[in-house]
């Protein structure tokens, strides 16, 4: 391959690996610490922020139109979404345009407010994806959320019909540990703790600045999805009695009071949507009166059938949905139950809320969609679903968020080690190597650059053991160049060119420096396979590492000296303080051939 595009091929390395770690510089160095504490905040502290905020914006700027001033500044976003609606009524613009026209645009102060609130929460919700996309600090680093689950052992006694035995609760926990790790790991959480605490409780640590609202969708998702029929008179018969006693249908633990308004046979459950802020939202009637659906209590197909579970965009609205696939013995069922009730309702009913109420239109067996939701709640939905219910009910029994367990004073001086161990190495090759040395350093620090970028790109969690597993890549990295200079230098004590010396040198070191780092790179996979922890955390960063160093040690160390020998038209070349090549020997070695001195003659 020509310099010219192994010099392309390194541009467009570096310049992938920029983006890869933007989101991470961008969240630490560019974000303010109050922006991203409130990034982190549950969707409903941040709907409740935005609301308040709105609100004081809208008064801010109903008091500069009452006294004729302009727009304030932080509100000039409205001037061009207010030029907007004029031309699209086709109502000439005022002049000035100050913030009495601003107002006059939009046909209420609530959608006013509504535009304010929704750029409130479009900047949050930005924010909050972009530390999604950043390297995170461990539990060791920065600390993270501490939740104790405990164990509600009489739901298995009431579903077992008899009392527990020590093996009945043994098994109940052990497998709530084994459903908690499959979550949390395909939640895409490294590196998390959990463990049996006592006999009926679960601990769990989430490393990092983690989105305590979604992790409590995963670890609590009951994931008990059903299909109930609907009852369609029973239906309207408890809307029209509950919008006439809207005060006095239900008690304060939302039990019916008259229970004999409905069959007994039926039950009443509410119709849930998301709101702007992916929250859940029950559902109103045309009339403003909150939507109930009359299902029957029995079940007619349990989730328990449904064997794979996957998101997909629907060809038409492009909204997500939830697609699943049931058993046979499942689609079965399904089949049955549709076939047999076409041209009625079918509610899906997941934990208890009913997210769809669609019409049979024919039967359908061993596929089916679910809709209604937004894309990340879909993700869970999936999520949960495909690692099957919680064989206990769980309920937070504490959470809190805890602080870095090893400390700052430790963590400082930990990165003043790292920092320290570094730059000795890069010292210590400028000064052995000389010329070369300069080249090995911009490799090193080429290969930080790279790992760094794709532990960004894969939203890792970095703590200590990773950190040691850059150390141990920078180490073998430097290794790399060692090898290869040594090779130069064997080379060079037989009097050969510069370039001759820099395709040897590559050349003979080359299956060597493979050989260490494929080696490495099994006993890698091995570690990301078989251990958990910390332990994955350090064979990631070291998987990483084996890649990055040789390409910079055999790709872009080459690339350097090749610049130097074609580019430059450099004839020396510096590999020690004993071993050298220098452009006067050079030119005096030519003189000295018969040619030359023939040509002097």
């Amino acid at each position: 391959m020509s310099k010219r595009y192994r010099f392309l091929v390194l541009l467009i390395v570096l310049g992938v690996c920029f983006l890869f770690l933007w989101p991470t510089v961008r969240w630490y160095f560019f974000i303010p610490r109050d922006q991203q504490a409130l990034a982190m905040e549950s969707r409903e502290r941040i709907r409740t922020y935005s609301s308040e905020a709105a609100g004081a914006d809208l008064n801010l700027i109903l008091d500069a139109a009452r006294s004729d001033g302009n727009v304030p500044a932080k509100l000039e976003y409205l001037v061009p979404i207010a030029r907007k609606l004029y031309r699209d009524f086709n109502l000439p613009a005022p002049e000035p345009f100050n913030a009495k026209a601003v107002l006059e645009a939009f046909s209420s102060r609530r959608e006013v407010l509504d535009t304010i609130e929704n750029k409130y929460r479009d900047e949050i919700f930005a924010l909050k994806d972009l530390q999604k996309s950043a390297v995170k600090l461990g539990l060791d680093l920065s600390g993270g959320l501490s939740i104790v689950l405990q164990a509600n052992l009489d739901s298995v006694r009431e579903r077992l019909g008899r009392a527990l035995t020590e093996d009945d609760r043994l098994d109940a926990m052990n497998r709530a540990l084994e459903v908690l790790n499959s979550r949390i790991d395909r939640f895409g959480v490294t590196e998390p703790v959990i463990r049996r605490q006592g006999t009926d409780a679960i601990y769990v640590e989430i490393p990092g600045t983690a989105d305590p609202e979604r992790i409590n969708d995963i670890i609590m998702g009951k994931g008990s999805l059903a299909f109930h029929l609907e009852d369609s008179e029973a239906t309207e018969t408890f809307n029209n009695y509950y919008r006439a006693n809207p005060t006095s249908t239900f008690d304060a633990s939302g039990q019916l009071i008259n229970p004999s308004i409905i069959p007994s046979d039926v039950m009443i459950l509410g119709y849930y949507i998301k709101d702007r802020f992916g929250l859940d939202e029950q559902a109103r009637n045309l009339d403003g009166s909150l939507r109930y659906i009359a299902v029957k209590k029995e079940v007619g197909l349990d989730g328990n059938y449904i064997e794979e579970a996957s998101v997909e965009r629907n060809n038409m609205s492009a909204q997500p949905e939830v697609t699943f696939r049931l058993s046979s013995e499942g689609g079965t069922i399904f089949y049955n139950l549709t076939s047999a009730n076409i041209e009625k309702n079918l509610a899906i009913v997941l934990d208890g809320r009913i997210r769809s109420n669609a019409r049979i239109t024919t039967g359908i067996r061993e596929r089916g969609q679910i809709t209604g939701f937004g894309s990340e709640e879909a993700d869970n939905i999936a999520l949960v679903l495909r690692t099957a219910a919680l064989p206990v009910e769980l309920e937070v029994a504490s959470q809190q968020s805890i602080g870095a367990s090893m400390g700052e004073d430790t963590i400082r001086q930990g990165l003043f080690a790292l920092l320290g161990g570094i730059s000795l190495v890069l010292l210590f090759l400028l000064i052995y190597y000389k010329g070369a040395g300069v080249n090995a350093v911009i490799a090193q620090l080429l290969n930080f650059y790279i790992m760094f970028s794709f532990l960004s790109a894969l939203s890792f969690t970095l703590t200590l053991p990773a950190i040691a597993g850059f150390i141990l890549t920078i180490g073998m990295a430097t290794d790399a160049n060692v090898i290869i200079f040594e090779r130069m230098k064997e080379e060079m004590r037989l009097g050969k060119s510069r370039k001759a010396v820099i395709e040897a040198g590559f050349g003979k070191a080359f299956w060597a420096i493979m050989d260490s780092n494929i080696t490495t790179f099994i006993a890698a996979l091995f570690l990301s396979q078989l251990g958990s922890g910390p332990i994955r955390g350090f064979a990631v960063s070291l998987s990483i590492g084996v890649f990055s160093s040789v390409f910079t040690a055999l790709f872009v160390s080459r690339l350097i000296f090749d610049f130097g020998t074609d580019v430059t038209k450099s004839k020396g070349l510096s590999v020690s303080w004993t071993t050298r090549i220098q452009d006067s020997a050079i030119k005096q070695s030519s003189n000295n051939t018969p040619r030359a001195k023939a040509a002097s003659l």
